[in-house]
């Protein structure tokens, strides 16, 4: 049986200094999970609902609706670390598409925050 395609994305917020309860207080929103990378760096990451049939655009509306909305919030996180939004795109066959909205392209704009899209194809075990 194939397993029907669907999204993961996660708001990555990480740098050298980072203290995810500051994070945390600036977002507005406590993180899925925050962690030390071998680097030294600290990663903070809030992780959408993973649903099956899910879009990117469902999952960052998800994101960006539990932290805020402020400009200046974002732009202070820009001047200390870098900011992403992580989205896996889990394919049932192999040629797929997946489109993102204008909407949510200028959401991400607004905020600055950049998109990551890994493409994962179907495993030839399926």
């Amino acid at each position: 049986m194939v397993e029907a395609n669907h999204a993961v994305a996660a708001l990555r917020i990480s740098g050298d200094g980072l203290v995810p309860e500051e994070v945390s207080l600036l977002l507005g929103h406590e993180p899925t999970t925050s962690q030390r990378l071998k680097s030294g760096a600290v990663v903070w990451v809030l992780e959408a609902t993973e649903a099956k049939l899910q879009t990117f655009d469902h999952q960052i509306a998800e994101l960006l609706g539990k932290v805020t909305p402020d400009s200046q919030v974002w732009h202070a996180l820009h001047e200390q670390f870098e900011v992403d939004i992580y989205c896996g795109w889990f394919m049932s066959n192999s040629n797929e598409g997946v489109s993102i909205s204008p909407a949510t392209l200028r959401a991400l704009s607004q905020r600055g925050i950049a998109l990551g899209l890994e493409i994962y194809a179907p495993s030839k075990d399926a």
